[in-house]
């Protein structure tokens, strides 16, 4: 089961409004365990490809299925019990609400397991711990996204979806958010993280998908999209290639 495909969307054409597709027959797996990344240029169609597997946007034509089950056009709320979790780019907690009540609407199915799953959290994000009676609206923007993290973990999702966790942060804290990605995934929780800082990205993936007008440009592991000569021009610029090992 270690190498099972547990997320996958195959010639995925979606968009928001009738007759305007974003997405233009995209493909996409995510295998169990495994971290995975998508890279591309604005409007390349990454949030709307995360948005489409949530039901959020209209697809026209193609599949997806978790775990071999179709889950083609779900809502989000029907995701989340079958193992799905969701990390938005903004508004991702709940700022009048502390800490711990955050993660406890993680759990809102299934409230019995907050006390396991809040150590789990806490030994995960110890900060979390300290500022469980905290409201999150105080937090730094770094710990906000440990909440929003947090909370999509309580109930124990085999797939993690991030939209852009390193928008808006320093640049420290943009790598204290991708270390922690690692924490997560390195605990057997596959992610797929849609991001803007493509070089980062690469660095910390497993593999990497990069999208150019809602299509599939390029797909490999971080370490050979991070060498590519085209993705390096094309989209990483001249820093990649000082950095690219």
């Amino acid at each position: 089961m270690e190498n099972s495909i547990v997320l996958h969307a195959q010639e995925l054409v979606a968009g928001y409004i009738p007759e305007v597709n974003i997405l233009n027959g995209c493909d996409l797996e995510v295998r169990a365990g495994e971290f995975v990344g998508i890279i591309g240029p604005n409007g390349a169609g990454k949030s709307t490809l995360l948005k489409a597997i949530l039901g959020l946007c209209k697809i026209r034509s193609g599949t997806i299925s978790l775990n071999s089950q179709d889950i083609t056009g779900h809502k989000a709320h029907e995701l989340v019990p079958l193992g799905v979790g969701y990390v938005p780019q903004t508004k991702n907690v709940f700022p009048s609400l502390t800490v711990k009540e955050n993660l406890e609407m993680g759990c809102f199915l299934k409230p019995s397991v907050f006390k396991e799953r809040f150590g789990y959290v806490a030994e995960m994000f110890p900060k979390l711990a300290d500022r469980s009676a905290q409201r999150a609206g105080a937090l730094s923007g770094g710990e906000r996204q440990m909440v929003a993290m947090g909370r999509a973990l309580m109930l124990e999702p085999k797939v993690l979806l991030l939209d852009e966790p390193s928008a808006g942060l320093s640049p420290a804290l943009q790598d204290e958010v991708f270390v922690q990605c690692r924490t997560i995934n390195a605990s057997g929780v596959a992610i797929l993280m849609v991001e803007q800082n493509a070089r980062r990205c690469l660095q910390v993936v497993n593999r990497g998908y990069v999208l150019d007008q809602g299509r599939n440009a390029y797909t490999g592991t971080g370490r050979e999209l991070l060498g590519d000569p085209n993705v390096i021009e094309l989209y990483l610029g001249t820093l990649a290639k000082a950095t690219g090992g």
